[in-house]
């Protein structure tokens, strides 16, 4: 091989290694320059971020807050807000039960402009529907299902008392609303799963106001009960249920005392007519109750005595002075 097709070869690979690397430069200075155009910009897999509280589902107005309807989420700190919940600051538990102010959207941070603390001013206000009044009712073990009703609960509101008639005086329980929210019990206003059942003194439920003149009455005449409602419905009740805040509605049966013994009985007791006797004075006949309340002496009652009703004919000897009959 001469000397110059050597030199050839050895241009034409200098050649095609400069051609390569000019080539390289140039589509990586292209690809740069297409990811500042986009504004795209990598982020170093090392920057720091944050657990910050947000709503694991869509929240409304007037909700309570669970525990399952939140959840920690990372945050890039450089985004961070000073409103929001951040991990290791605050525990989740602070905030359940609380009441949420304005509609919180799933993934959005949970802030305190968006909520009400429990037991915080301001409430018990929060929790309650626009129009609607909180009314609270003494119970006890018997009378609020040994503990198991808990906030948020729908119950029934039933009254025991007695009735005054022409046959006495009788019992009768009547249910007088139906599906009445709970918003507390005691000042309780959430629950933890494994919280053990705690029998309350006070429950206060979410009424209309004429719901509340009723209630009130109904506890100076004799006592309350309540009566939890299942979470499954029935077909009569889906139309009462479609939604959570629906108000509460009045009752519409009840059960009296003779419905559950049949030894008492609802009709009027019939009044025994009175006895008496016939007295027989000389010519004379007069009748005389037997408790002595009667015809006085000298009252006639010609009817024959087995044509008188109720009486009874008393038959004597007559004894003269000299002993004889």
């Amino acid at each position: 091989m001469n000397s110059k097709r050597v030199i050839f070869l050895l241009l034409a690979v200098i050649v095609a290694g400069a051609t390569a690397f000019l080539a390289r430069a140039w589509l990586q200075s292209e690809r740069e320059a297409l990811i500042a155009q986009a504004g795209l910009h990598r982020t170093s897999p090392s920057a720091p971020t944050l657990q910050v509280l947000v709503a694991k589902q869509n929240i409304r107005v007037g909700q309570l807050i669970k525990p399952d309807t939140l959840r920690w989420q990372a945050w890039p700190a450089g985004n961070l807000s000073p409103s929001y919940i951040v991990e290791g600051k605050h525990k989740e538990q602070e905030f359940v039960g609380a009441v949420v102010r304005s509609s919180i959207a799933v993934g959005e941070p949970i802030t305190d402009a968006k909520i009400v603390l429990a037991n915080s001013r301001g409430f018990m206000a929060a929790v309650l529907q626009p129009g609607m009044r909180a009314v609270s009712i003494p119970v006890s073990a018997t009378s609020a299902v040994s503990g198991f009703i808990y906030a948020g609960d729908r119950v029934d509101v039933l009254l025991t008392h007695v009735l005054n008639s022409p046959s006495g005086n009788h019992s009768a329980t009547e249910t007088i609303l139906r599906n009445a929210r709970v918003i507390a019990m005691d000042q309780r206003v959430d629950f933890s799963p494994g919280d053990k059942p705690d029998v309350a003194k006070t429950a206060t439920l979410e009424l209309t106001p004429k719901q509340s003149e009723i209630v009130t009455l109904a506890l100076k005449m004799g006592d309350l009960s309540l009566v939890l409602r299942s979470l499954q419905h029935t077909g009569e009740e889906e139309q009462e249920a479609a939604t959570d805040n629906g108000a509460a509605e009045p009752g519409d049966s009840f059960t009296q005392d003779s419905q559950v013994s049949h030894l008492i009985s609802s009709a009027p007791p019939t009044p025994e007519p009175p006895k008496t006797v016939l007295v027989l004075r000389g010519s004379t006949t007069a009748k005389q109750d037997i408790d002595g309340a009667g015809g006085r002496p000298g009252d006639s009652d010609t009817k024959p005595a087995e044509n008188r009703p109720n009486t009874r004919t008393v038959t004597f000897t007559r004894t003269t002075p000299n002993g004889t009959q």
